[in-house]
């Protein structure tokens, strides 16, 4: 009976370890688990606060343009259908101030959009094995580059703006290393300072300048 009972043994130890396989690989869903690069472009409006009082006989003050940049991120997504991540992005536009008559856009003068940097996390919920919808929040540090009398040329003083970014979207797995995603994200910038072409800043001030973004990403997660 020795014999007959080991092997009746070994078959319930296989069948433990197959069953609970499956389990541990429902802990962490693969999809949308782990680092991430993307590459990112849409649409850019920047523009007035809802505090700055326009009474220079002009529409409210803004710009739009076209957005182009850069991400990378990680993220983890449990069993139970929750994503969390962390996430940081680099872009540019090509928004800038058309008009040839001085204005106070902004309270700064003509400008154009330079760099914007966004550090953040995000947290979704699966709707399905293969797409996310998703909330984002974080830091937001962008450049407002001084145009000078031709619209054509810039200064070497930027201004400097501190703010935070909120936001939402929809990601889709379209393979198994490779997605793609849609998101609206707005950005409020409160402080800001002169950056002058000697290196040296300006004391913080406060602003009221916004920004409205709608982006569509393809990226790669590894």
């Amino acid at each position: 009976m020795e014999y007959p009972m080991r092997k009746i043994t070994a078959a319930l130890l296989l069948a433990t370890a197959t069953a609970a396989t499956p389990a541990l690989a429902q802990e962490v869903n693969p999809t949308f688990t782990g680092p991430r690069v993307e590459g990112t472009i849409g649409y850019d409006h920047v523009g007035a606060g809802s505090s700055v009082n326009n009474n220079n006989g002009q529409d409210d003050q803004s710009i739009d343009g076209l957005l182009y940049g850069g991400g990378i991120g990680y993220d983890i997504a449990t069993s139970s259908g929750i994503v969390l991540g962390a996430e940081a992005e680099i872009t540019g536009s090509t928004a800038k101030s058309q008009r040839r008559d001085y204005t106070a856009d902004f309270g700064f003068g003509r400008v154009k959009q330079g760099r914007d940097l966004y550090v953040g996390a995000r947290a979704g919920v699966l709707v399905s094995p293969t797409t996310m919808v998703y909330a984002k929040g974080g830091y937001t540090n962008a450049r407002l580059n001084v145009l000078a009398g031709d619209t054509q040329q810039t200064t070497d003083t930027d201004f400097n703006l501190d703010g935070w970014r909120a936001g939402a979207g929809v990601e889709h797995a379209v393979g198994e290393h490779s997605y793609i995603k849609a998101e609206y994200r707005y950005s409020n910038y409160g402080r800001g300072a002169v950056d002058y072409a000697n290196g040296a800043q300006s004391s913080k001030f406060d602003i009221d300048t916004d920004k409205h973004q709608a982006v569509v990403s393809y990226g790669f997660r590894f």
